[in-house]
């Protein structure tokens, strides 16, 4: 009889785990599945077991395809297996092409014996998740805010990104879910970096995959008014609550959806980006909602010479501009006075109030 052996963390079972068990299955006439006790999942991974070990060995050794399935309780790292190996003396050891362990497992098999195969990546039967997917996923939060941006937007973006520059934004509500949106899609919101938190997925990582910037999920994470260093990743230079917000923001829907990855390499003014970024550094940091204004004048002043269409003139706003890559979706109106705000929302159809957003 040929014996196989694979082992893993194995904390959350799913169906690419079970495919890759079939395929070692295959390689012989016994399969043996070796998983990580709670103290080596612990040690090597830093997160607590998400089933009690007995629970997690029955539910391996009730799958069809596995003979056996024992617990590796070894402290050296990739070898946790080890003594289980040496007690079993199997033929084969079977492990993923993306193997971090290669070098000291083949000298394992070399020592009794057994033939390391590493076995190619074949076309998964799902779309592939991990363990620890499947963790982020239970822990994502059931609603979460979008954004506006004020200015320095596209300093995000890492091949556009300028030292001593800054991004300005602010997480605001009404918040989203899986089940409730109440904003139009792909218009400027950021709702991409919302729906990769909702899903317990690294939004920042989404949006460069992209070939965007950060900004979106690095607000939506972090909540309030926030100022950003610009840069290849997202870091956080001062926050605040957003209080000088409160009953002084609405959002206007344009009619048209917005492309923000058709947009990013678009000709436009960096040096006036750049500088409505300062002052609107400068205005949170002086909690100065005027300022404030005027960096939304300066960055709605640079969309127009990029080419997108004038917004309605709102004589009773601060300042307005396209929220996110423009070209569509919401435009964002500053007022001073929250009386003000609420009569704009009354007389136009397509207004909605909004207000900043902060995480307990």
């Amino acid at each position: 009889m040929k014996r196989v052996f694979i082992s893993g963390c194995y904390d959350i079972i799913h169906a690419g785990h079970v495919q890759f068990f079939t395929e070692a299955r295959a390689l012989g006439d016994h399969l043996t599945v070796c998983f990580a006790s709670d103290q080596v999942l612990l040690a090597h991974k830093n997160r607590r077991s998400s089933i009690p070990q007995e629970h997690k060995r029955g539910l391996l050794k009730a799958l069809e395809v596995v003979d056996d399935a024992v617990m590796g309780e070894n402290s050296t790292i990739g070898l946790d297996f080890q003594d289980e190996f040496r007690r079993i003396k199997p033929d084969v050891l079977a492990v993923t092409e993306d193997d971090q362990y290669e070098s000291i497992k083949r000298a394992l098999c070399k020592e009794l014996n057994a033939t390391y195969i590493k076995l190619p990546k074949t076309p998964p039967l799902f779309e592939p998740v991990s363990s620890s997917g499947i963790v982020n996923w239970i822990k994502a939060p059931d609603t979460a805010p979008v954004r506006v941006d004020f200015a320095g937007g596209w300093l995000d973006v890492p091949r556009y990104a300028r030292k001593g520059a800054f991004i300005v934004n602010c997480a605001v509500s009404p918040t989203v879910s899986l089940n409730t949106w109440s904003y139009e899609k792909r218009s400027g919101l950021g709702g991409s970096g919302a729906w990769a938190l909702l899903n317990g997925k690294s939004g920042v990582e989404s949006e460069l995959k992209l070939g965007v910037g950060w900004q979106d999920p690095a607000v939506i994470t972090e909540t309030g008014l926030c100022v950003w260093k610009s840069g290849d990743r997202p870091r956080l230079k001062l926050k605040r609550d957003g209080a000088i917000l409160n009953g002084k923001m609405a959002l206007y829907y344009t009619g048209m959806e917005h492309d923000t990855p058709g947009a990013v390499d678009k000709e436009r003014d960096y040096d006036m980006i750049e500088r409505a970024g300062a002052l609107a550094a400068k205005a949170v940091e002086e909690n100065n909602l005027n300022l404030l204004g005027d960096s939304v004048a300066i960055s709605y002043q640079m969309q127009l010479k990029e080419g997108m269409l004038p917004l309605p003139e709102i004589t009773t706003a601060i300042a307005c501009k396209y929220s996110g890559g423009g070209f569509g979706g919401y435009a964002l109106y500053l007022f001073k006075t929250e009386k003000t705000r609420d009569s704009f929302v009354a007389n136009y159809e397509l207004a909605i109030p909004i207000e900043p957003y902060l995480s307990n």
